[in-house]
């Protein structure tokens, strides 16, 4: 099908748009973007230099996105963002583009970014991952595979959050989110195993028992995180699942939440 670019959308040079493309009134899609077949700009959207849109995506009215970095050692650098295909970005989203710590900003396929959340300069999102309504995230946030974040949820830059986990709404995360979990809580705290988001997404009964066993030692009274590391090495058989926790541990910065 041909593409339906509205009369007073303003297209600048070096312009890649797929088949297939919507574009709505006085959207401005800037030089040096791509958007991939199939994917439909709303009305007054803003698609900076650097942004590079999947296919079949949807980025709804006001949202602007590959704006540059607030960030005061941003120098001018030539840098991006990528957003993966079947993305739904909702009214109002700013993503800004990355710098030269890391070149870009990312967001994944399938996910779900809700009205007026900001989401800041070389932060990965993974696939299928949910931010809900009004979500501020820092730069250098890393938010992994099927992650939900409840509204109005505040990140510290350089944060992870872990894949499979679930963060409540209003919260503030300074430290780093293990995979699996739900967190909430002031401070933020462990608040139990995602149960019902692993079940919906096809994990069977003995791994979600292998993660409560396991969590239950990182989150006891009688063990620091290195000692309960030590415990799950030697008493749980090491799983992809447990596998990506002991590794999620090991690389954080931050320190996980407590």
């Amino acid at each position: 099908m041909a593409n339906s670019i509205h009369p007073t959308a303003i297209i600048e040079s070096n312009v890649e748009i797929g088949d297939n493309v919507t574009i709505g009134p006085y959207s401005w899609i800037r030089e040096n973007v791509s958007i991939g077949d199939g994917t439909e700009i709303g009305s007054h959207v803003v698609l900076s230099p650097g942004s590079h849109i999947g296919e079949d995506c949807k980025i709804l009215h006001h949202a602007v996105l590959g704006e540059i970095p607030q960030d005061l050692k941003f120098g001018g650098e030539v840098t991006s963002i990528e957003v993966g295909d079947r993305t739904v970005i909702r009214e109002f989203v700013t993503i800004n583009r990355g710098t030269k710590a890391h070149w870009k900003t990312v967001v994944g396929t399938d996910c779900l970014i809700m009205a007026y959340v900001h989401l800041a300069h070389d932060c990965i999102v993974g696939n299928n991952v949910v931010i809900a309504n009004a979500c501020n995230i820092a730069g250098h946030v890393e938010i992994q595979n099927w992650a939900i974040l409840g509204g109005m949820v505040g990140i510290h830059q350089f944060t992870k959050v872990g894949q499979h986990s679930l963060v409540g709404g209003h919260y503030r995360v300074s430290k780093d989110i293990p995979p699996f979990i739900i967190a909430a809580g002031e401070p933020l705290r462990f608040e139990g195993l995602n149960i019902i988001g692993l079940r919906r997404r096809g994990f069977n009964k003995d791994t979600i028992n292998t993660l409560k066993k396991a969590y239950s030692y990182i989150f006891s009274t009688k063990y620091n995180v290195s000692d309960a590391v030590k415990k799950i090495k030697e008493e749980i058989e090491v799983s992809p699942e447990i596998q990506a926790l002991l590794e999620f541990i090991d690389s954080s910065d931050r320190g996980i939440i407590r």
